[in-house]
């Protein structure tokens, strides 16, 4: 009996432990849940985090844990199940018990105070008497219908036709902006709140950026890419995107009540956990309310987000009541559109410009479109990557794109616009300004002329550059005289302009003889400068004024620059391959080496520089032998190939050489290196070798 009693106590004991355990298991689990809402809510909606993510992400670590071992502890509000369903095959339909109207819009402050007259003829006041209105901006993204019972989410809907809309349940549960739960208390038992589901311009800015170097199709704006991301059958790809969620108003209120007015309705949401917009306001009357579009419409391009108007609404809910609707839409609120930042227009011609560095840009010819509040008839194509991405032809129909002070864009092609004489926009074969070949690098997206400074279009640049500021900073030597001193051909190389007389520059319009004079004596002081200066003024493509500086400190003096292999480029800080290339191909050109001679032999000059690094080539120190007969290359192409790398190329051989290249041929000279143990390479050998330093043969 004893026993007995000892085994159920046993027993016992072990049950009363493990129903404490799960207690304790069960209080941590509700511990976590409060903390990570709370800080969900600081760090998605108040902007105002108090812990740093590392702590975040490990409570948020230790619930998944606990939830693994004790499964039935996972509940639907949940921190860890915003993401987690499977992917849906289809969207269900979900009827709006109340309707999601939309609103009317006004585009002028005429209509917007008509708007404001109907008002108060509706109500039966006076002209003189003030309406109070709530204003917010008007978000550009979707509308969103959130249904919740019991502080808890239930539901969530697309607006849809305004009477049945799509459940996206799923996917809005994974916005951190949207609560599982609501905080606080004193909700109604059901409370639809309704709102917009928009993407920040910063998340769609990275979000395209992926797309691009992943090769996919990018997003035409920020509310296309926010219907995209909340239409996903798959939650987890919602989950990736940045969205977030602002509401706007209420739609479903059972058991339980709300505030009287429209704005203090927005500030009990924002206890309950939700996101308000920090610009919305309460005005009295219709001046203030255009006060309030005028300050937000000078904001909008500093805004996170975008917005393409404003929102006034009645505030008070029995004025609401008393106006009423009509079929689509309130009678007390009114959209107050800003000027639209996207049109729809036709690509008329694609001609291409010219760049200082031979860039050739294709450049759109529009039919004159008014957006983003000025006229637009041209636009910047970028390459012909950019075309190609676009998929753009002759006779489109495009959507340009301009936001603030934002260079207008195509972002899109409406296909189903295409006329059948649509025509493919081609690179041409020649420079359209020099007719000297164009060059399209693979890897690069930029095709350039070859020309030089033999076009037209690349010589006014270029001696642009050559006369700014961080270059020879030649004082008086602005655009507009360059581009008279080209157009007269009175320059046609950088030498010429040191060539200039100042009765020549004198008789040039509004240039006098103390112009003319103090031109050409800045020219003359321009003439002393340093090496980096002088190198930076060139223009090789990708050399600025850090890169020149290096250069200048590498090598200390111009022939050794212009005469580097790839090899000693390289050696140099901050200097790749593709740079190196730059500077290798410009100096190969001799009329660019023609030209650097001539401005030498005119006079520029500069005090010698202390070489701080010195580039360390692979065969310094190192003393090589040629002999016998090389196949792929003379014995003195061999030899300056050597000395490229660093190496002394001696006569004979001893014990201090290095290694001998030995050719078919070879005598005394392989049979001493035999016998002194001196490495010895083949022709094939030496090749081999020069690549691996990047010379080629």
């Amino acid at each position: 009996m004893s026993e007995q009693i000892g085994l159920f106590g046993e027993s016992e004991n072990n049950d009363a432990n493990e129903a404490s355990s799960m207690m304790d298991v069960s209080k941590r689990v509700s511990e976590l849940h409060h903390l990570l809402h709370k800080y969900n809510h600081q760090y998605y909606v108040l902007d105002d985090p108090s812990v740093p993510d590392s702590e975040y992400d490990a409570l948020f670590q230790e619930l998944k844990s606990l939830e693994a071992e004790h499964p039935e502890f996972i509940t639907p509000d949940s921190p860890t199940q915003r993401v987690g369903d499977k992917p849906l095959s289809a969207f269900e339909t979900v009827t709006h018990e109340l309707p999601m109207l939309s609103l009317d819009n006004v585009f002028d402050e005429s209509e917007f105070r008509a708007f404001d007259q109907r008002i108060k003829k509706m109500l039966g006041i006076t002209d003189s008497e003030i309406i109070e209105y709530a204003c917010e901006p008007k978000l550009d993204g979707i509308a969103v219908s959130l249904l919740y019972e019991n502080g808890l989410l239930v539901r969530g809907a697309t607006r849809g036709d305004g009477t049945q809309g799509e459940d996206i349940t799923l996917n809005v549960r994974t916005i951190p902006s949207i609560p599982l739960k609501l905080e606080g208390e004193g909700y109604p038992q059901r409370l639809e709140v309704r709102g917009e589901v928009y993407m920040p311009k910063k998340g769609f800015n990275r979000l395209n950026e992926i797309a691009k170097a992943a090769g996919e199709k990018t997003f035409v704006n920020p509310r296309n890419a926010a219907a995209g991301s909340l239409r996903q059958l798959d939650p987890k790809l919602t989950a990736k995107r940045p969205l977030e969620f602002c509401c706007y108003s209420a739609g479903v209120v059972e058991g339980g009540s709300l505030p009287e007015s429209h704005y203090a309705v927005l500030n009990q949401f924002k206890a309950w956990g939700f996101l308000t917009n920090k610009e919305m306001a309460c005005v009295q009357g219709i001046d203030e309310c255009l006060a309030y579009y005028q300050n937000l419409h000078a904001k909008r391009d500093d805004l996170a987000y975008e917005i393409d108007g404003i929102v006034f609404k009645v505030n008070r809910f029995d004025l609401q009541k008393r106006l009423g609707f009509v079929s689509r839409a309130p009678r007390w609120a009114v959209a107050h559109k800003f000027p639209a930042q996207e049109k729809i227009t036709v690509l008329q011609d694609v001609e291409f410009q010219v760049g200082r560095t031979g860039a050739i840009t294709p450049v759109g010819r529009l039919e004159p479109v008014f957006v983003g509040g000025v006229t637009v008839s041209n636009v910047t194509l970028h390459n012909m990557d950019e075309v190609e991405r676009l998929g753009l032809m002759i006779g489109d129909s495009v959507i340009v794109r301009r936001a603030g002070d934002v260079i207008p864009q195509v972002v899109k092609v409406v296909e189903d616009r295409r006329p059948e004489n649509a025509v493919a926009v081609s690179l041409p074969d020649d420079c359209p300004v020099c007719h000297s070949e164009i060059e399209r690098v693979e890897g690069e997206a930029v095709a350039r002329c070859t020309g030089g400074l033999i076009c037209a279009a690349q010589r006014k640049q270029a001696f642009i550059h050559f006369a700014s500021r961080k270059a020879m900073d030649i004082d008086g030597l602005g655009e507009k005289l360059i581009e008279v001193l080209v157009d007269k051909n009175m320059v046609t190389s950088l030498g010429d302009l040191f060539r200039l007389e100042a009765k020549d520059v004198a008789a040039l319009d509004r240039m006098g003889e103390k112009s003319a004079e103090k031109l050409i004596n800045s020219l003359s002081a321009s003439k002393q400068t340093t090496l980096a200066k002088f190198l930076y003024s060139l223009g090789i493509r990708e050399v600025g004024e850090a890169t020149a500086q290096n250069l200048a400190k590498a090598f200390g003096k111009l022939d050794a620059i212009m005469n580097a292999s790839m090899e000693q480029l390289t050696a140099v800080e901050d200097i790749g391959p593709i740079v190196a290339e730059h500077i290798l191909h410009f100096f190969e050109n001799e009329a660019n080496r023609a030209v650097v001679t001539d401005l030498v032999e005119l006079g520029l000059a500069w005090d010698d520089v202390e070489v701080l690094n010195p580039v360390e080539l692979p065969l310094n120190g190192q003393t090589w032998v040629l002999t016998g007969t090389l196949e792929q290359m003379s014995r003195t192409e061999g030899k300056e190939k050597l000395q490229a790398l660093g190496a002394k190329v001696a006569g004979s051989v001893s014990k201090k050489t290095h290694c001998v290249v030995a050719g078919p041929g070879a005598g005394s000279k392989l049979t001493k290196a035999q016998d002194l143990g001196v490495d010895v390479l083949d022709e094939a050998a030496f090749i081999e070798m020069l690549n691996q330093y990047g010379i080629t043969v």
